[in-house]
């Protein structure tokens, strides 16, 4: 027999882990409140795969913006982008929402008006929109547009380069110079492209030279930051 909730909650099933609180966190309301809303629950005992009526709060009444009720598949991500706003703006919006726990049903506010940084789709002068794409990594990027991962960082004072995201929107930077790295090496050395597992330690070992060396040939790179990919240089 199906479980009709009354108006002002969603059905939600149990799931491995869950608490009343954790569950409670999740849609913004209280345990107390889901305890009401489930007579003779036992918080201690969650039966997985049973079904609950949550009670859901309304966005507060100083949101500066519109309702957005969660649709499956939706990420705090892809929502900011869909409804043109930043990311930060939305969590901003929603300081008691867990990004990582978002369920269909739950309720978001959308805040209105310009999202801190560059419009979507807008990018400063001498820079160009880009999409982020499976794989991308601001040096990555930087290499194949010709341009240096602080320009990149400048370009995209909100975006952090460590947690991009496939779909993104960032700026790149037009006409900033030669990436660093891709050039010819020195006489004596070989390039060489960093693969996944890659230390100058092992590096030194594989091609009979030292770490000192390694450093020498490669004045601008950081041993303790290597990226797959980056181009360097192996002395002979």
């Amino acid at each position: 027999m199906s479980i009709s909730c009354p108006p002002g909650s969603v059905r939600y099933f149990i799931s491995p882990g869950d608490t009343l609180f954790a569950i409670a966190r999740t849609f913004n309301t209280t345990v107390a409140a889901i305890q009401a809303a489930n007579p003779g629950i036992d918080p201690n005992s969650l039966q997985v795969g049973r079904l609950i009526c949550v009670p859901t709060t309304q966005p507060p009444t100083t949101c500066p913006g519109r309702v957005y009720t969660v649709r499956s598949g939706d990420t705090l991500f892809s929502i900011a982008r869909n409804q043109g706003v930043s990311l930060n703006a939305l969590q901003q919006a929603n300081p008691a929402v867990d990004p990582n726990r978002l369920t269909v049903g739950q309720q978001l506010c959308i805040p209105t008006g310009p999202a801190p940084g560059p419009a979507p789709g807008v990018c400063p002068p001498n820079t160009s929109a880009y999409n982020v794409r499976s794989g991308d990594t601001f040096f990555g990027l930087a290499q194949r547009f010709g341009t240096t991962v602080e320009a990149l960082r400048q370009a995209n004072p909100n975006v952090n380069p460590n947690a991009l995201q496939i779909g993104q929107r960032i700026c790149i930077p037009r006409g900033t110079g030669p990436a660093p790295g891709p050039g010819p090496c020195p006489h004596n050395t070989t390039a060489y492209n960093v693969q996944s597992g890659d230390t100058f330690f092992t590096l030194a070992q594989r091609f009979g030279t030292t770490v000192e060396a390694l450093r020498r040939a490669n004045p601008n790179v950081n041993p303790n930051a290597l990226q797959i990919g980056q181009r360097i240089c192996i002395p002979r």
